[in-house]
């Protein structure tokens, strides 16, 4: 690897990690960022996410959903990995997904302070009633 390639992914730790630990909450999850290298232009990245779950923070039945993040990155860009364990740490956690969709727009915009961000969570119907949250950062995503 050349020295550049080692700067721009010297913070992943996630990705090279053979080890099964993963994260219970999402304070315990982190989610990792590698440098853009086309930060000069605008451009959308997606990362859609079909087997969310977590918890209902009332009867604690699991609830189950779909995460589409979207995002105009700047100088950072979102590790895939690091992604999938973050969401992952939802699994056990007890939440509403209207706080669930925040919290992801909220870890992801901490991580790289994207241009633009949007989380949109489609989740399953219970009792008959789908919901739908979508959280944005930035201003709209085209």
């Amino acid at each position: 690897m050349d020295k550049s390639s080692k700067e721009r992914f010297d913070g992943l730790t996630l990705l090279s990690a053979s080890e099964r630990n993963y994260p219970t909450r999402p304070e315990e999850a982190r989610l990792e960022a590698f440098r853009n290298v086309y930060a000069d232009r605008d451009y959308i990245i997606e990362f859609d996410c079909p087997e969310y779950t977590s918890l209902c923070p009332v009867t604690g039945q699991p609830d189950f959903g779909h995460i589409i993040l979207r995002y105009v990155p700047d100088k950072l860009c979102i590790e895939s990995k690091s992604l999938k364990l973050y969401l992952y740490s939802f699994r056990n956690t007890n939440t509403f997904h209207e706080e669930s969709v925040n919290t992801i727009l909220d870890a992801v915009v901490k991580t790289c302070a994207p241009r633009k961000a949007e989380v949109i969570g489609r989740f399953r119907p219970r009792g008959g009633i789908a919901i739908n949250v979508k959280a944005t950062y930035g201003g709209a995503i085209e």
